[in-house]
């Protein structure tokens, strides 16, 4: 009897039919190819994971960063989404510092009547909130609604000074303008101050709404950012306004988002001041009891110190991270009103338990990352008013992320990208900065002073899909698009074939596509994007596996909310997005043949492969196995496949099954006995501590009859 081989070509192919796909993969789950000199490429069982020093979390982790301080220790950050039932985020250091792994950062918010001191030809300002105690000079707090007093604008974030006033109810603020220089007051202030007022009419000139608000400072087409959603007159004010004429040095009007039901006036937030504190940690002087500060302030004869205020973990639904040096950035995004998503860092070599906010950058942004070879912190979907602007780039000075006005004295700055409504993700890439919008790709390029960056559109209709889809792999990037695949290289933009689209975009999960997450594994050439599917309720729990090298897909179920590929931490570490218990892990990859202790089930089927012609059916009654059964150079050469036939005679017939058939090392042949005209062949492994790669799998067999 005559034999034959089943020599597959590698790579999944869902794209095709069942009979077109001869001798190619269908699908599977948990593989991946590897080089091969004849046959281009042979599949083989993927690479497994451990809990990576037994970190895990209560709520899913969505940002990885691996980085090492200049004392040579290494740190893993993971920071997660809100816990379950909380409106609490979290941000954790492995290995603790100073015995610390949790640096959540900590605010709380409060909206109290206005009562502010000024002191004329000074820019000291001292504020009083009974409800906020305990503020410390490690604190800052952000004002989202203008104040007007003693000649002054109070308004944006400020570094705070209990000014020797701890637990008191009081500290200090001193204003200063855009640039940096002090900005006193005009008039001495006890206690006084007060917000914006609208005014709306009816009739003729309905949309006119005046706004008092003293020293304001603007001129017309200037713009009035309102942080505090307030309704007046029947119209509600939130965002940003243009400044239409300019009454005086106290007033100016504005045009009405909607038309007021009537003529009346009400104060910004209701005339309530509104502040976001933000709480760092740090050595408190002792001895805040009686004598010490303000007459009757603490308990009397006690000598110690105020318990300062520490608030609460912020809320976040997703984060970015990156090091500045030693020292860890963060940025959160949450969906708070107001809108507040600054950028905060921590030191560990400070020993500050808790990250705390950069009182000057920006205090909306949808992301950062650190440019290079100037290191300045890039921020994106950022801000000048407190009113996110979509498509606004902001940059601090070079190796100083405390400047981020430019001046000629340094290179901080600003870009507002031209086209399309967002930018949906950064990162920095080969030799330049890279800015996704919904729509194109554009180049962020450092050339130095006076204008710092360039700016170039390098593709028109290829934008990025969610925030965490894009990243580089060997100098070529790669990013998901909302329909396809994309690569950036020496040769301008492409799309890259996807022999998979249908299971991935045919099923993606449109309502959850930020929680996509591209992962590079740069010790096999491949990168990977873990995405939701409708059929999952909303979290990343498939993946899709594009190797650059050999230019070939293969996709399965697997969920990583977090990735980073191989780092000072050595193998890629991933964060699961699906609960152990209550808890969620993070492992390490390519450091075992299981799953964190479990098997690792790896299977594929192929496509049909045609073993008879015409009339003629074909009769298999010896299949040859040939396999590698375990890691090279290892003695446990024990690996236990099922190998199952599907028979079927036409494309669309439901196929007859034969098997599964257990094969291992000692296998020599199996005798399955089918006849028909179409076979595909799936494989499956289930066995602990074994490793697998197919071969050449060899048949014999026979004319059988016309059909």
């Amino acid at each position: 009897m005559p034999h034959s081989s089943i020599k597959l070509t590698p790579g999944f192919n869902e794209n095709a039919t069942p009979a077109l796909n001869e001798t190619g993969f269908a699908s599977g789950n948990l593989v991946r190819f590897i080089y091969d000199l004849a046959q281009g490429a042979l599949v083989q069982k993927l690479g497994g994971w451990v809990q990576y020093s037994g970190l895990s979390t209560t709520a899913i982790v969505r940002a990885l960063l691996a980085w090492e301080d200049t004392n040579a220790q290494t740190h893993l950050a993971y920071a997660t989404q809100n816990a379950p039932s909380t409106t609490q985020a979290q941000l954790n250091v492995y290995p603790p510092v100073n015995g610390q792994s949790a640096i959540t950062p900590r605010n709380t918010s409060d909206s109290v009547a206005v009562s502010v001191s000024t002191t004329s030809g000074s820019n000291k300002v001292t504020v009083t909130d009974g409800t906020v105690v305990g503020i410390t000079d490690y604190d800052s707090v952000y004002i989202a609604t203008q104040i007007s007093v003693g000649g002054i604008v109070l308004f944006g974030q400020y570094a705070c000074d209990p000014d020797g006033s701890l637990g008191s109810g009081t500290y200090t603020l001193y204003v200063t303008d855009i640039l940096g220089n002090p900005l006193p007051a005009t008039s001495t202030v006890a206690n006084g101050g007060s917000v914006a007022k609208f005014a709306t009419t009816t009739g003729t000139s309905a949309s006119t709404v005046t706004v008092t608000l003293n020293n304001h400072g603007y001129s017309v087409e200037s713009t009035f950012p309102v942080l505090v959603s307030t309704t007046v007159g029947g119209v509600t004010f939130y965002g940003q306004y243009l400044v239409q004429s300019v009454i005086d040095a106290n007033n100016f009007t504005i045009t009405a988002p909607t038309t007021p039901t009537s003529a009346t006036s009400g104060y910004m937030n209701g005339g309530n001041a509104y502040y976001i504190y933000n709480f760092g940690v740090g050595s408190i002087p002792s001895g805040t009891g009686y004598g010490i500060g303000t007459y009757g302030g603490g308990g009397y004869g006690t000598g110690t110190a105020v318990t300062p205020a520490t608030g609460t973990p912020i809320s976040a639904t997703d984060w970015t991270l990156d090091n500045w040096g030693e020292v860890l950035l963060a940025c959160p995004i949450n969906a708070s009103t107001p809108s507040y998503q600054p950028i905060y860092a921590w030191d560990p070599l400070s020993g500050s338990p808790t990250a705390t906010v950069i009182p000057n950058a920006p205090p909306v942004n949808d992301g950062i990352f650190v440019a290079m070879p100037q290191r300045q912190i890039i921020a994106w979907g950022s801000t000048f008013t407190g009113i996110q602007d979509p498509l606004l780039i902001r940059w601090c000075d070079v190796n100083n992320y405390n400047t981020w006005i430019g001046q000629i004295t340094n290179q901080a700055g600003s870009y507002r990208i031209p086209r399309g409504s967002k930018i949906v993700g950064c990162i920095q890439g080969p030799q330049q900065g890279l800015i996704w919008t919904d729509v194109g790709l554009w180049s962020m390029q450092y050339i130095g002073t006076p204008y710092v960056y360039s700016f170039n559109e390098l593709g028109y209709g290829c934008g990025l899909i969610a925030r965490k889809a894009a990243s580089s792999l060997n100098g070529v990037v790669y990013w998901m698009g909302p329909t396809q695949f994309y690569a950036l290289s020496g040769n301008g933009i492409s799309s890259i074939a996807c022999p998979v689209w249908d299971v991935i975009f045919q099923d993606l999960d449109q309502s959850n596509l930020q929680k996509i997450r591209v992962a590079v594994n740069s010790r096999f050439s491949e990168i990977m994007w873990f995405y939701p599917t409708m059929s999952d309720g909303g979290e990343v729990n498939a993946y899709v596996k594009y190797n650059t090298s050999l230019n070939v897909w293969d996709y399965g179920t697997m969920g990583r909310s977090a990735w980073i590929d191989q780092s000072v931490l050595g193998a890629p570490i991933g964060a699961d997005a699906t609960p152990t218990g209550s808890s969620y892990l993070i492992y390490q990859h390519e450091t075992s043949n299981d799953a964190n202790g479990q098997p690792l089930v790896a299977t594929f089927t192929t496509g049909y492969s045609s073993i008879a012609e015409g009339d003629l059916l074909t009769y298999v009654d010896q299949v040859w196995p040939d396999m590698k059964w375990g890691d090279y150079g290892s003695t446990q050469q024990t690996a236990t496949i099922n190998l199952t036939f599907n028979v079927a005679n036409y494309p669309g017939d439901t196929p007859v099954a034969y098997g599964p058939y257990s094969l291992t090392q000692n296998t020599q042949y199996i005798s399955p006995r089918f006849r028909g005209r179409l076979v595909s062949v799936t494989l499956t492994s289930s066995d602990i501590g074994s490793f697998w790669r197919l071969g050449n799998i060899r048949y014999r067999y026979s004319p059988d009859g016309k059909f």
